[in-house]
């Protein structure tokens, strides 16, 4: 497959600013980064991003690819993003089809930072497959969390920002992305996926944040069986993970979790008291 040309763009995550607390004292801190990224496809401009800046061409695939945009790296030429402008140039190689139509119904989304997606949120759900036999043991529900709880995080520094990650069904640590909105960040995992030619099926992906129907559909397009969270998951979240059997996990922390969906999918082990 040829791969499109992608630039590598860097930007500051963090930025410093004085504060006083309660007693009048000043001192510096570190805060999240957030800048607009406004997505052009062929000249078009496509949406406006608020984003921390970690991995703005991996955000942009993913971000093409979740919204059923763009189906194969093939059709993409390059990717070039310029913080100069805050913007980001994609070009195809036989333009959207219906481009205008297709991005006409936008909804905006529960995600933080005011995710959005492009046509109905439901559209192509009876279509995605997850693999029958993928299930996840206990143990390595616990080694993922103990493994974020760990990490390196622009969290841990500034606060203020979601953290995605992907992990093997063993619990091993393929991807960690960090952005203002978790949408913003499970779209660039999707994106990595894509040029690594990651598959999704025996994948475990994690989000600090909420599973809304937005995260479990995206989640769904990548191929992925397995969603955890520190957080809790909404109704239609709920709705929609069930009816593709796809295992919900959340309120994750320590030795403690609730899965929601997808019951035969998680494999319990006897631990010691």
């Amino acid at each position: 497959m040829t791969m499109p040309q992608l630039s590598d763009a860097r930007a500051a995550l963090t930025h410093e600013v004085e504060v006083l607390d309660e007693r009048g004292r000043r001192s510096t801190i570190a805060i999240p980064a957030e800048r607009p990224l406004t997505v052009y496809v062929d000249k078009r401009e496509l949406v406006t991003l608020m984003t921390l800046g970690g991995a703005p061409e991996a955000l942009t695939l993913g971000y093409l690819r979740n919204q059923r945009l763009v189906t194969s790296l093939a059709d993409i030429v390059s990717v070039q993003v310029d913080w100069s402008v805050d913007a980001v140039a994609v070009v195809t190689r036989a333009g959207i089809a219906d481009v205008a139509a297709r991005t006409a119904k936008k909804v905006v989304t529960t995600g933080c930072g005011q995710g959005s997606v492009f046509g109905g949120l439901m559209d192509d759900i009876d279509k995605i497959v997850l693999p029958a036999g993928a299930r996840l043991a206990q143990s390595t529900v616990y080694r993922i969390v103990d493994i974020i709880r760990t990490q390196q995080s622009i969290y841990k520094q500034a606060g203020s920002v979601h953290g995605c990650a992907l992990f093997s069904n063993a619990g091993e640590l393929l991807y960690f992305v960090e952005d203002v909105g978790r949408h913003n960040a499970v779209d660039a995992i999707a994106g990595r996926m894509w040029t690594d030619g990651v598959a999704g099926g025996d994948k475990v992906f994690y989000t600090t944040g909420r599973l809304t129907s937005e995260m479990v559909i995206k989640g769904a397009q990548m191929g992925i069986p397995f969603l955890l969270s520190r957080s809790g998951t909404t109704q239609m979240g709920h709705m929609v993970a069930d009816k593709i059997g796809m295992a919900l996990l959340a309120r994750c922390s320590g030795k403690h979790f609730l899965l929601l969906t997808g019951h035969d999918r998680l494999d319990f082990e006897a631990f010691a008291p």
